[in-house]
């Protein structure tokens, strides 16, 4: 989803690119959190907390997997510039949102929201609301998720420059199989 960003950043005045990002993440994980909250309400507390620290590692190992898996090739600048070149022929008018709207706004709006529909951190909200306080895991993730967005819009081609996909991957694999070994030795409440 990064790159998408980037180089939405990079057509098109950042702060409408901004806006559209960031209300897409906040609209996600709100979504996230509610399904996550109604899950113990589906399956018991306990079930949801196994299965929330299953994903834990599971996201933890795939991180890990595509990091090591990187040989460092650059083809996803190109690729997504393609798809958004595509995009830009294809895309059709939506008179009534435009009218309070800017495209540019709609245009990174949908794309993350599509970008990021059941990726890992969509299904780690969902889990983590269903076992820990939704409220906090809206506040944690729309936080999370607006630093990582300012960083990608402000210097997202110098910091994709300095810091390679696979540090980002390795780091986010350890960082889930942190959080797997919190969540296994932490007690359910029933």
């Amino acid at each position: 989803m990064s790159s998408l960003v980037q180089i939405l950043a990079m057509r098109h005045p950042r702060r409408p690119v901004l806006l559209g990002c960031l209300a897409s993440l906040s609209v996600m994980t709100v979504l996230s959190a509610l399904v996550g909250w109604a899950t113990p309400n589906l399956i018991s507390h306990k079930w949801a907390h196994h299965i929330t620290t299953l994903l834990f590692f599971v996201f933890g190992l795939w991180s890990l997997w595509d990091g090591i898996k990187d040989d460092g090739d650059d083809d996803e600048f190109a690729e997504v510039e393609a798809r958004l070149d595509d995009d830009e022929l294809k895309r059709q008018k939506r008179p009534f949102l435009s009218q309070f709207f800017s495209p540019i706004f709609l245009k990174a709006f949908s794309v993350t929201f599509f970008g990021e529909w059941g990726d890992k951190s969509q299904l780690a909200t969902i889990g983590l609301a269903a076992d820990e306080n939704p409220l906090g895991v809206v506040l944690g993730g729309i936080i999370g998720q607006a630093l990582c967005t300012v960083a990608a819009v402000l210097g997202g081609k110098s910091l994709a420059s300095r810091i390679s996909e696979k540090i980002v991957a390795l780091s986010g694999g350890v960082l889930f199989i942190v959080f797997g070994i919190q969540s296994f030795l932490s007690t359910v409440e029933s």
